[in-house]
């Protein structure tokens, strides 16, 4: 999708694509292109960058990152490469052209550095699962190394009635702008874990897009632990009635690290559900600041009858120099809903919590720990990938241990 923004006085251009100073009265006017040349430079004042410290994108943002084409992708399944002759069953992956029909199936880029990457990408990674019982699935997305800048595209799909799972790792140095599409065929199901488990150095700035099919489900899972700046712009969309989706959110950040996770669920036709529930804990050892930026919003739009949908941010606090900020939006067009509605709350510590730990005889500092398990346990115990869940809770104690909570 492409559109031509040329004509355009420069005050009303960036408000068109939904990044300038004046925001879009409608989640539904979001302007989308290819074109990274429709998208003005962000400044940022626009709505949509106004929490990004842009200083820190190494150029993703404005055009001066000198972006490689490809970056490594490995896909393995029960220990096995799936890209060789014999294989996975039920895993096809290849490596495609720009010029891939399916490629785009999933969603078009809505703003100028996922514009940036889908201009840049000379090579796209197509995982494609069909069957009943999809052995898991873990794909890993290296970034290009220290001092250097990429470009990549990641496509996932599922054919009908498939059920399988799917764990996509970030790791590495550098900066990454990508575009990760999931294509979910008509009662598939999928279970999703995107990691962010980057180096101290890296900046990742990724574009999501989820196109879910008729009856179609999927369960994903988000852990963003790493990184110096890791934005993340999710946009879920469904192609037929009956498509369920349940997003999960974990992150953790620490001095002078900066999470932004931002969501748009567009419903747009009827009987379709979701559920979104992101969870962050901030800590600083120094007075660096924490940032963590959650923005949620959900679209209801005025064909999607019978919807059901809610979602919820909490965050939660353990040192000072930290900073939360969460905006949940809810746009209903019609009155033919389910239900929907949306929360968010940031704080400290409970202290009924701890007061009721302590007066078992649970010393301070374990009980703190107990409160903060207790906190990511809802989106941990989710994690259906036994392996996978045991390292990312080592992950989040080792990030306790830190502050001694």
């Amino acid at each position: 999708m492409t559109s031509d923004v040329a004509g355009l006085a420069p005050e009303l251009k960036g408000a068109k694509e939904g990044q300038g100073e004046v925001p879009i009265a409608s989640a539904g006017e979001r302007f989308q292109s290819v074109d990274v040349e429709a998208f003005e430079v962000p400044g940022g004042r626009e709505e949509n960058w106004r929490f990004t410290p842009l200083r820190r994108l190494k150029g993703l943002h404005d055009g001066s990152a000198d972006l490689q084409g490809a970056v490594p992708v490995s896909v393995t399944a029960n220990g096995a490469d799936a890209r060789s002759d014999a294989g996975v069953a039920g895993v096809t992956v290849e490596t495609v052209g720009r010029d891939d029909a399916r490629l785009g199936e999933g969603g078009t880029p809505f703003d100028r550095v996922a514009a940036a990457a889908w201009s840049a990408f000379s090579e796209a990674t197509v995982v494609t699962l069909d069957g009943d019982d999809v052995a898991p699935v873990t794909i890993v997305v290296e970034g290009p190394g220290a001092g250097a800048s990429a470009a990549g595209h990641l496509h996932i799909r599922t054919t009908p009635h498939t059920r399988a799972t799917v764990v996509v790792e970030h790791r590495g140095s550098g900066a990454l702008a990508d575009n990760t599409e999931v294509v979910l065929g008509d009662g598939s199901q999928l279970t999703l874990v995107v990691t962010e488990e980057w180096a101290d150095d890296a900046v990742h700035v990724g574009a999501e897009h989820y196109l879910i099919g008729r009856d179609a489900t999927l369960r994903g899972t988000t852990v963003q632990l790493g990184g110096d700046l890791v934005r993340v712009s999710s946009t879920v969309r469904y192609a037929g009635p009956g498509g369920d989706a349940e997003l999960l959110g974990l992150g953790f950040t620490d001095a002078g690290q900066h999470l932004e996770q931002r969501l748009l669920v567009d419903h747009a036709v009827p009987n379709c559900r979701s559920n979104v529930l992101y969870k962050n804990a901030l800590q600083s050892l120094t007075k660096d600041s924490s940032h963590v930026v959650w923005i949620g919003d959900v679209l209801i739009r005025a064909a999607a009858e019978n919807t059901e949908t809610f979602e919820f941010n909490r965050n939660l606090v353990l040192t000072e120099h930290c900073r939360a900020d969460s905006v949940p939006n809810l746009e209903i067009e019609t009155g033919e809903i389910v239900s929907a509605g949306h929360a968010s709350a940031t704080g400290r510590f409970d202290d009924e919590q701890l007061f009721y730990l302590r007066s078992r005889g649970i010393p301070e500092e374990q009980a703190r720990r107990l409160v903060v398990r207790g906190f990511f346990g809802e989106v941990l115990n989710k994690i259906t990938v036994p392996e996978l869940k045991e390292r990312l809770e080592a992950a989040v104690e080792a990030e306790l241990a830190l502050t001694g909570v």
